[in-house]
């Protein structure tokens, strides 16, 4: 199946513009032996680049040019002593259930709303819940919801869909490093440079499914960031919230989300789009 990317660079001001090859003046010899036929290529993942313009104020941007099922994300900007920090926000609504890691809002349940928001490398807050839940009320959101920070610049989201699954990676890799790696010399606290993943998957789930989802959500964010180049498994303070659909009456919620079932395989491409794209 085909994966979609989308991914948001940080603003520089300039306008960037798909490349074309020069065409050769007619008539001009060519260079070399005609080239053979050209084979038929297997089907390759769709990268959308999106250039939003630079926020300026407290702002709502439109959606993501390409289409979007499930996930679609908002950009809002805050000021915060005298710093301006975007947030994404994915006001999703009824009919969700999620399972998620996050301060806010973690576990299983009923949730209508996700916050990624992003917060200054210095971040020295105690309070990370009631701070995201003032962020949350401050922009319009209500009920039970998730919520998640990280000093990265959100901006630089990754947005991937494949199947109907839809996932958006955020990526801090300044503390990156190994989950197994040998106990420091210090208990230093972490740095809030985070890598964040959110899922949408548009079928009921289990519970047992959901938490295999996190695990397969898991892998590939990996598999991503060893595929980028980074000789990691994350970083110490990585987020995920897998958000699937309220089952309905006479729905039979899928048992399974791992990387070979219908809706793990879907997750797991869409997951490691999104992460490379981020973190790339």
């Amino acid at each position: 199946m085909t994966a979609a990317e989308r991914r948001t660079p940080p603003p520089t001001g300039d306008r960037l513009y798909p490349l074309r090859t020069a065409a050769r003046p007619r008539g001009a010899p060519s260079r070399g032996p005609a080239p053979a036929p050209a084979r038929r290529r297997a089907p390759r993942t769709i990268i959308q680049i999106i250039f939003p313009e630079e926020p300026s104020s407290v702002t709502v941007l439109p959606p993501p040019r390409a289409t979007t099922g499930v996930l679609p994300v908002r950009l809002l900007t805050r000021v915060e002593c005298g710093e301006e920090l975007p947030a994404l926000v994915w006001r999703a609504g009824a009919g969700w259930r999620m399972i998620s890691s996050a301060v806010l809002g973690g576990g299983i349940g009923e949730r209508t709303w996700v916050l990624n928001a992003q917060v200054s490398h210095g971040y020295r807050r105690t309070d990370p819940e009631a701070h995201l839940a003032g962020l949350a009320h401050d922009a319009g959101m209500r009920g039970p919801g998730v919520g998640l920070m990280t000093a990265a610049d959100v901006r630089r989201y990754g947005h991937a869909h494949d199947g109907g699954v839809e996932a958006v990676a955020t990526a801090g890799l300044g503390v990156r490093g190994w989950a197994a790696a040998p106990a420091p010399g210090s208990a230093a606290p972490p740095e809030p440079g985070t890598i964040n993943i959110v899922v949408a998957v548009p079928a009921p789930l289990t519970d047992a499914a959901l938490v295999n989802a996190v695990s397969t959500a898991t892998e590939a964010k990996v598999q991503a960031l060893l595929d980028a180049g980074h000789d990691c498994s994350g970083t110490p303070t990585d987020a995920i919230c897998v958000a699937a659909r309220t089952p309905r009456p006479g729905d039979q919620p899928d048992s399974f989300a791992g990387p070979r079932s219908l809706w793990g395989a879907r997750l797991a491409r869409a997951v490691h789009c999104a992460v490379r794209a981020a973190a790339g």
